[in-house]
């Protein structure tokens, strides 16, 4: 990691990190209220995760919907 934040490829990358990856998680753990897993065992939390992550799709997915209907009637109407 040092190695790659000496160049300025590797700290353009990683400053991007904020932007893409930590609200994100944030999100979760605000507005989803996950702040820890309720299971024990790597394959469990595994599991955890997955359907975590897959909520916070879909919920996205559906606050984006109505936009993208919107811009669709406009574009063809």
């Amino acid at each position: 990691m040092q190695r790659k934040l000496r160049t300025k490829a590797g700290r353009k990358v990683y400053s991007r990190r904020k932007a893409i990856v930590e609200p994100v998680l944030g999100h979760i753990k605000a507005a989803r209220g996950f702040d820890r897993f309720r299971l024990r065992g790597v394959w469990k939390v595994k599991g955890e995760w997955t359907l975590v992550t897959l909520a916070h799709n879909i919920c996205r997915l559906f606050q984006v919907r109505p936009q993208v209907q919107g811009m669709l009637s406009k574009a063809i109407g």
